[in-house]
């Protein structure tokens, strides 16, 4: 009869993999989590003004509202596209991982 199962060793390496996964998972969430208010701020404004500066204005206050540091209303590229403004936005984000190791997260977007 065989045995089947982990072995102690085998066990140990499998949860310090999880345990990697989880705390890299909680690094990142945050930064996502402010890629999402970004994206639901650049919307909001893209629809309440019509001039760069309106645009500009409103997304500093869903800023203020919103809680996000990232990006401030300078750094959106407003243009149009034929009758429709479209405000982009672009930005990085460096996680902290160990000694010299960073996670570099690139965020991109765009109104929808």
């Amino acid at each position: 009869m065989r045995q089947r199962g982990f072995t102690i060793l085998g066990l140990v390496f499998v949860a310090a993999i999880v345990a990697v996964l989880v705390v890299l998972a909680a690094k990142v969430t945050p930064t996502v989590t402010e890629y999402l208010a970004i994206r639901k701020a650049v919307n909001r404004a893209a629809q309440s003004g019509t001039t760069v500066r309106e645009i500009r204005d409103a997304f500093d206050r869903a800023k203020t509202a919103d809680y996000f540091e990232a990006i401030s209303g300078q750094d959106l590229d407003i243009s149009k596209d034929g009758d429709k403004i479209v405000v982009e936005f672009a930005y990085d984000k460096e996680i902290h991982l160990f000694g010299p190791a960073y996670l570099l997260l690139k965020y991109r977007g765009r109104n929808e």
